[in-house]
């Protein structure tokens, strides 16, 4: 199988390479990533050679229609994974326009480029060359409920919980929870997921949506929340803690998640939407004086201390709480979160650690002009 995943150079595109060309090494995947300032092909570093010939880089936009359908013509593409997504809501406040150019207009390149390349005269969808053996596919159980194998292409569209909206004290978002955005960004995202849906019911587009709970992890940009508070931290800057700090976020390991996606890939129900949440629900203060603690004990560094806590203006239609109900993937799919966030943010302390060149070049940007000057279609 060969498979186009998009924005595989930043956080989760570039943690589900690495799961996913180890977990399945008869499988070839072509990388599409535009390299903006969260892309960096650094991420990929590590990738073995054998790894490297089952995957190909392309520089490009997911809106540049003339480039995404010559990656189809040229290649026989078995799926899409759609990651490419502008993803920072403090951005898409400040300039909503790219969110809703790469987020929407892009996803719709993507599925035109689909529907073009696997629909048949006839209506029907093109069958997949060959499937592999249970036992050489995946080892997790229970599979499908109805035993079946995918026989067509897929996509994936990966989206988040931010869609639903905000929750109140209690209860959890559910597949079945109306769409309900409050920010550029989640609106972008709700409007994608809604295209990828109407090729569905319109078209028969063989499709599924993903929605998640906060990711944290390996090479995660810096931007966001725990390695923001990591690498402020250990350079005695402060850490701007919004309002209160209590908004509540359900956190999701991201090797979970890309286990998830992979099995929603190859078993999810065509046309279904699959909430995966980590069951590790924290208030963001909680999560800002945890980083601290850990990393005080790690460094020995008596300055690393809750006296850094700055509290700042809240966000625009800040979300108080989100919480994810991952029922459906449970019990159709099998999967369940196997890291839980005293182990996760541990080990992802770890690696912020022993990666501190990573960060400072992610953050010197020198990565970015490289990239750009060195990796052109």
């Amino acid at each position: 199988m060969t498979i186009l995943v998009t924005g595989m150079a930043g956080f989760i595109g570039s943690n589900f390479v690495y799961y996913y060309l180890r977990r399945h090494p008869e499988r070839r995947l072509i990388g599409l990533d535009n390299l903006t300032y969260a892309g960096n092909l650094d991420n990929l570093s590590r990738l073995t050679e054998e790894e490297k010939k089952r995957f190909a880089f392309i520089k490009g936009d997911i809106c540049d229609t003339e480039l995404v359908d010559r990656i189809f013509s040229e290649n026989e593409i078995d799926g899409v994974i759609n990651f490419a997504a502008e993803s920072h809501v403090d951005r898409s406040i400040h300039d909503p326009q790219i969110f809703l150019k790469t987020n929407i207009l892009g996803t719709q390149v993507l599925l035109n480029a689909a529907k073009k390349h696997w629909q048949l005269p006839d209506g029907k969808w093109r069958s997949l060359n060959s499937r592999e053996g249970e036992e050489t596919r995946r080892d997790h159980s229970p599979r499908r409920t109805n035993n079946e194998q995918r026989t067509t292409p897929k996509f994936l569209q990966i989206s988040t919980d931010e869609v639903y909206g905000a929750l109140g004290p209690t209860g959890f978002f559910t597949e079945k929870t109306p769409l309900d955005p409050h920010s550029p960004y989640s609106a972008s995202k709700a409007s994608a997921d809604l295209i990828v849906k109407a090729y569905h019911d319109t078209f028969g587009l063989p499709v599924n949506i993903t929605r998640c709970s906060n990711n944290y992890g390996p090479y995660q940009f810096p931007e966001k929340l725990i390695p923001l508070m990591i690498n402020n931290a250990l350079n005695h800057k402060p850490l701007p803690v919004y309002g209160d700090g209590k908004q509540i976020r359900d956190w999701l390991y991201v090797k979970d998640h890309c286990r998830a996606i992979d099995m929603v890939f190859d078993d999810g129900q065509s046309g279904e939407v699959y909430n995966i949440g980590g069951h590790n629900e924290r208030e963001n203060i909680y999560i800002v004086k945890r980083v601290i603690e850990i990393l005080r004990e790690k460094t020995g560094d008596g300055e690393i201390n809750e006296s850094l806590i700055k509290h700042v203006t809240d966000r625009l239609g800040h979300d108080r709480r989100y919480g994810i109900d991952p029922t459906k993937i449970t019990q159709e799919l099998g999967w369940k979160p196997t890291i839980m966030f005293d182990q996760g943010i541990e080990m992802t302390i770890d690696w912020y650690l022993n990666n501190r060149e990573w960060v400072e070049g992610v953050i010197s940007g020198e990565y970015l002009e490289f990239y750009n000057k060195n990796y052109k279609i």
